[in-house]
């Protein structure tokens, strides 16, 4: 995450897709969310890393997936257009993996969503231009401004650890809660392994993004790899 936040306020005019997965597994908050809503010792003694993300939206469990970031320039282009180009090249890419996905078509009130405490996850809804199969959630995204600049990251499921989150959630939140919580997940998200019905490997996923991106951009990518490790 400090990598995609040096990215944008570094910007050297080359925009970057970052494809990246996490060791040890990890849960990170939305910019704006309370850290009280993870019970960060049970994280600790389970070897969960928490991490508050540069963007918005709940929280996430970083686990059997493939997460990706973008840094361009917005070029004078708005949020959700952005969010859109994004989307298409996600969708694309994932089309060629042979999911067949789409966008979801409505999105709720986030406003009064996240009032609720049975919002603290980010995968129990979906925005406009998110990627759904059959009405369940596969790609959680979120985007931040730096003034031109745009960084837009977000996960992308492959495997079911994700659906772990409310067992790390603040013991002071109330099982029925929680119960809820779980439920949600499990009707309201779906992973590549399952729209497949086969073991998805993260770097065939990796490799249907990065031809997504270069239909959609009309682009060929230079490829670095780059190992960032926690301290």
């Amino acid at each position: 995450m400090d990598l995609d936040e040096a990215l944008a306020n570094n910007y050297k005019g080359v925009p970057v897709l970052r494809v990246f997965g996490w060791k040890p597994y990890c849960i990170s908050l939305g910019y704006n969310q309370n850290p009280e809503d993870i019970n960060s010792s049970l994280c600790l003694s389970e070897g969960i890393d928490v991490v508050r993300r540069p963007t918005g939206g709940r929280a996430i469990l970083h686990a059997e997936e493939l997460t990706y970031s973008v840094v361009l320039n917005s070029d004078g282009k708005g949020v959700h257009e952005i969010y859109k180009e994004i989307s298409m090249a996600l969708l694309g890419g994932l089309q060629v993996l042979g999911a067949n996905v789409e966008f979801a078509k409505t999105q709720p009130d986030f406003g009064n969503l996240y009032k609720t405490k049975s919002s603290i996850p980010c995968f129990t809804s979906s925005a406009r231009h998110e990627i759904e199969f059959e009405g369940r959630k596969l790609v959680g995204s979120a985007q931040r401004r730096y003034d031109d600049i745009v960084l837009q990251h977000g996960s992308i499921l492959i495997g079911d650890f994700h659906k772990r989150l409310p067992d790390f959630l603040s013991e002071g939140l109330e099982p029925r809660i929680k119960d809820i919580i779980r439920k949600e997940i499990e009707s309201k998200t779906v992973t590549l392994n399952g729209i497949m019905s086969r073991e998805i490997s993260f770097d065939e996923a990796a490799h249907s993004i990065k031809i997504g991106f270069e239909r959609e951009y009309n682009i060929s990518f230079k490829e670095i790899k780059v190992e960032a490790l926690c301290p």
